[in-house]
């Protein structure tokens, strides 16, 4: 059998073997229903004539939408607008579409059910600050839709980085600059990514001999406002730090406001790192040396598992951490 010079459909596929509609269905979806003989021919046929299942057709057999809903909330502010943008690249040509659902209340598993029984979406993809959210990852696997969380979570299942080794491995580069002071603006208490990078600076900041007492660690809640009053706090800390690392970068923006207020000078006097590596990166005064996440490759790949046919369980998969230089970090400057 040579094959087609045009794309088949489910239905010739089905005349092909001699099967209806609905099996050729259920071996994309249930393979398990069928018997092994019906398995043999229908992967044969396949294989022969190169048949890729249409994402539409498939979502109308498993009584979905063609949507990919992402999940976020105000937090996750910087890196919604790197990874929308992903998607859409990823979407482009394709039957399937992105619809933006913030989730922010305290009822954020019923605001997930309702919202998956009103769309009912192909997948969701969690951005970080819901990513470890066990409840809205179980709403996904009672309703039978696919749940991808971007960032790391306690349950290893989503597209991640190793955070904290990443955080290490910065403290250590700052310190082999001279930096001896250098403090943190954390993250959410309950994010299993901002608790990864506090242990990644404790344990780097220990291995150096250096302070990590209370004073260099303040807490934020991944917001621009949150990193300016975390800045204005530890640019009172006496001796001063001579160096701050955020959690994000929008915290880190807030500490290069805060410094700006004060009369400090980034980077003559204060350098500044934040995580990320969003667009607002570039966009700050002076540029903002950051920890590049790759949101756009992890969120791609999630949509790819999502928009398979396979249905095995999705498993974690690790991305690497880069340091991307710009303008805010110096060495420190013998005095």
């Amino acid at each position: 059998m040579n094959p087609p010079t045009t794309r088949l459909t489910i239905n010739e596929i089905a005349e092909l073997v001699g099967v209806s509609k609905k099996t050729v269905s259920r071996f994309f979806n249930h393979p398990e229903l069928l018997s092994a003989e019906t398995r043999a021919k229908l992967e044969a046929v396949i294989n022969q004539t190169g048949f890729v299942p249409n994402p539409q057709a498939r979502a109308l057999a498993l009584q979905r939408s063609s949507l990919i809903v992402l999940v976020h909330d105000e937090s996750d502010r910087g890196v919604l607008e790197l990874v929308e943008t992903a998607i859409g690249d990823a979407l482009r040509g394709t039957e399937l579409a992105l619809v933006l659902q913030p989730i922010t209340g305290r009822n954020s598993a019923g605001e997930m059910r309702a919202m998956l029984d009103r769309l009912r979406p192909m997948g969701v993809i969690l951005l970080p600050a819901r990513s470890d959210n066990q409840a809205l990852v179980s709403a996904c696997d009672h309703a039978q839709v696919r749940c991808i969380p971007l960032g790391q979570t306690r349950e290893q299942q989503g597209m991640a980085c190793d955070d904290r080794r990443a955080m290490a491995h910065l403290v250590t580069w700052l310190v082999k600059l001279g930096h001896r002071r250098i403090g943190l603006v954390s993250g959410p208490e309950t994010s299993i990514i901002a608790q990864q990078r506090e242990l990644g600076y404790l344990d780097s900041m220990a291995d150096h001999g250096l302070d990590r007492g209370p004073s260099l660690i303040v807490p934020g809640d991944n917001t621009f406002d949150s990193g300016i009053s975390a800045g204005r706090l530890l640019l009172e800390v006496s001796p001063r730090p001579t160096a701050v690392i955020a959690c994000n970068d929008e915290m880190a923006a807030g500490v290069l406001h805060a410094a700006a207020h004060t009369g400090v000078s980034v980077p003559g006097q204060l350098s500044v790192v934040g995580f990320d590596d969003a667009p607002l990166a570039t966009r700050t005064l002076p540029a903002l040396t950051s920890m590049h996440i790759p949101w756009d490759r992890m969120a791609q790949e999630a949509v790819r598992r999502i928009a398979s046919v396979e249905q095995a369980p999705v498993a974690g998969q690790r991305f690497d951490i880069e340091l991307v230089l710009r303008d805010s970090v110096q060495p420190v400057t013998p005095s």
